[in-house]
């Protein structure tokens, strides 16, 4: 099933590591970078005074992130030099050129329509991590390091997928149009995720997660997100044609609130999504389980193993029949959640879809006695030293299968 390529959205990408000079108004008011001869033979051409459109976006390590929508300029500094030439890419203050600071990382992207995104990540971060993984390109010097993407090159997995979404890029599913069948007779209305999920899976006869638990969890994942984003798009059209008015003519807040909606949903659904496929998962292999029960102080963890009357029984230390999951679809500083969600059990499992979490998270979640479970397909994000101590879900199977 082909899935596309980075270059079916940029043309090149550039990263650099920011200085105080580049990024602090205090230090400076060009509020410019310097561009190479590279960038401009890949991607970014040489017209003097072009302005780009631009996307600003800021990753800010594990806080939500935020986008500004502007434009920037490319010019030749020394244009009027006889034989000499010094281009700058100048962009005007907002709200992430003012969150950044020197020491950040810079990824400048062109997309294939020409916009340009202006993505600022801190060093060290998870954002920056996954970025270089994607674009594959790491600052080096006080210059841009940049690269063309080619037109043959790797095809879109489930972690370079997640990563343009974080960013605001939508992937299309080449089979979208295929689904039809299935979606398009269904009212204008969402199901519930458990049925939805179960639609996803009855899709894929084929994919049995005894076969392989990685790939079929994953699968299932991508089809139902296929035909969500084929339902929502029925469902959002015929809200958008039927208009937002009141009494008093345009209903902005009524636009807003039904925005926000449409942002959430899609935010909790994926949660919920991956809950359901790992229950599936966990019925194929006949493991026992319970899902949501309330442990301590009223936690909930999201699957203990074998079920919450053993949890109860057994004693306060020691026992070794005793097993959780937690399940997020991303981790951030959530991952904390799940060290107080079963305090019987002292080593915590966390399956998480995030692709290339930093070492020094990772480090955390280690010292914190948390086993991070990646399906195997997203494992390449992370870095070798990484994966020697990362489970893949079939190695959880595997844990639970010999008795804890």
């Amino acid at each position: 099933m082909k899935r596309g390529q980075l270059r079916d959205h940029f043309v090149g990408a550039g990263v650099k590591r920011l200085s105080g000079v580049d990024a602090e108004p205090e230090k400076s008011n060009q509020h410019e970078v310097n561009t190479t001869r590279e960038m401009r033979d890949r991607f970014l051409g040489e017209i003097h005074e072009q302005k780009y459109p631009v996307r600003y976006i800021w990753l800010g390590g594990d806080r939500e992130g935020f986008s500004v929508e502007g434009t920037a300029t490319h010019y030749d500094a020394r244009k009027n030099i006889d034989g000499r030439s010094e281009w700058r890419l100048y962009y005007p203050s907002n709200a992430v050129t003012e969150a950044m600071r020197g020491g950040d990382t810079l990824f400048l992207a062109k997309h294939n329509d020409g916009q340009l995104y202006f993505i600022v990540a801190p060093e060290g971060s998870t954002s920056e991590h996954q970025l270089l993984w994607l674009f594959g390109v790491a600052p080096k010097g006080k210059s841009f390091v940049s690269r063309e993407f080619p037109e043959d090159g790797p095809e879109l997995d489930f972690a370079a997928r997640y990563i343009l979404d974080e960013i605001g890029i939508e992937t299309e599913d080449p089979d979208a149009d295929g689904l039809g069948e299935i979606i398009d007779p269904l009212p204008l209305a969402f199901p519930s995720t458990a049925n939805f999920s179960r639609l996803a899976r009855d899709t894929l006869p084929d994919v049995r997660a005894e076969d392989d638990p990685d790939v079929a969890l994953l699968m299932w994942l991508i089809r139902e997100e296929a035909l969500f984003r084929r339902l929502e798009k029925r469902i959002v059209s015929k809200r958008l044609e039927e208009g937002f008015d009141n009494e008093e003519g345009v209903d902005v807040d009524g636009f807003i609130d039904y925005s926000l909606s449409v942002h959430n949903r899609r935010k909790s659904r994926m949660g919920h999504s991956l809950e359901n496929h790992l229950e599936a998962v966990f019925r194929a292999f006949g493991i026992a389980y319970d899902r949501g029960k309330i442990t301590e102080n009223n936690h909930r963890p999201d699957f203990l193993f074998p079920s919450v009357t053993a949890y109860h029984a057994a004693p306060a230390t020691g026992a070794t029949n005793l097993a959780m999951l937690g399940a997020k679809s991303s981790c951030k500083e959530r991952w904390r959640q799940v060290l107080a969600e079963a305090d019987k059990i002292p080593r915590k499992h966390l399956l998480t879809l995030e692709p290339g979490i930093s070492e020094p998270q990772t480090d955390q979640m280690e010292a914190s006695n948390l086993q991070l479970v990646v399906p195997r397909d997203i494992l390449g994000s992370y870095t070798e030293v990484q994966r020697v101590w990362l489970w893949n879900l079939r190695d959880f199977i595997g844990h639970l299968k010999r008795g804890r």
